[in-house]
């Protein structure tokens, strides 16, 4: 458990403290979370953490190929909107798994009809929680990724400018993901309304290595990703 949390907070409720009390938000039908800490026993090297959605989750193991002789990766991509008070159970569970050095985080791809002001709060209030628990760690705001449609495109824009003044207000580094993938071709490099073919993710997981290299003072030790037969490639028998 990480040793930063409040200790006027009962341990794993701390986010009581940050979660919205009331949301306008309706869940969708089907919410989803995907967490996966590769090298986890290693505590001695430095550790990125990945917040975000299926853009997330389509980049991270690239990242974890690019940084594999330097920095282990954890990763935690969720369908929840940061207006969900769930989200802030589940954040603050992901934050308690390890020391990190590096956190990038992003919410947004499901929060396109999300109410703007209640939206503004509950990131703030997560940046809040993060900084709280991890008060040493390179903090850094990675913006939503265009769509393929115009119209949701707009809306992304729209929170990307929240948080953009939010990164201002806060003092916090961006990952500008939208500038980078904006002028490409829809047709040649999206798969579908959202998300990404090969080429695109890999351009993405490099902006995200670099900004993560960027941050953090060469491993400790050596550093050797480890593999198990249980996953996330191996056989689940």
């Amino acid at each position: 458990m990480n040793q930063n949390a409040d200790p006027t907070t009962s341990s794993g409720e701390l986010y009581r403290k940050f979660q919205p009390r009331t949301t306008s938000r309706i869940r969708e039908e089907i919410e989803w979370s995907i967490t996966y800490s590769y090298n986890a026993r290693d505590l001695r090297n430095p550790r990125l953490l990945l917040i975000g959605d299926s853009i997330c989750n389509g980049y991270q193991g690239e990242v974890r190929n690019l940084l594999a002789d330097r920095m282990n990766v954890t990763f935690w991509a969720s369908s929840k909107c940061v207006t969900d008070p769930d989200y802030f159970r589940e954040l603050e569970f992901i934050l308690d798994g390890f020391p990190y050095s590096v956190i990038l985080f992003n919410n947004g791809l499901h929060s396109l009809s999300t109410d703007r002001g209640e939206w503004e709060q509950a990131f703030r209030a997560a940046l809040r929680l993060i900084r709280q628990k991890h008060p040493g760690a390179e903090l850094v705001i990675v913006n939503s990724t265009p769509t393929s449609d115009s119209n949701r495109t707009d809306q992304v824009r729209e929170l990307n400018a929240i948080a953009a003044r939010i990164a201002e207000t806060e003092k916090l580094r961006q990952l500008d993901l939208f500038e980078a993938m904006d002028p490409l071709d829809r047709k040649t490099f999206w798969r579908d309304a959202f998300h990404f073919a090969d080429e695109a993710i890999r351009r993405q997981a490099e902006l995200v290595a670099e900004t993560a290299l960027a941050a953090v003072p060469e491993t400790t030790v050596a550093l050797r990703q480890q593999g198990t037969e249980t996953g996330p490639d191996g056989p689940l028998n």
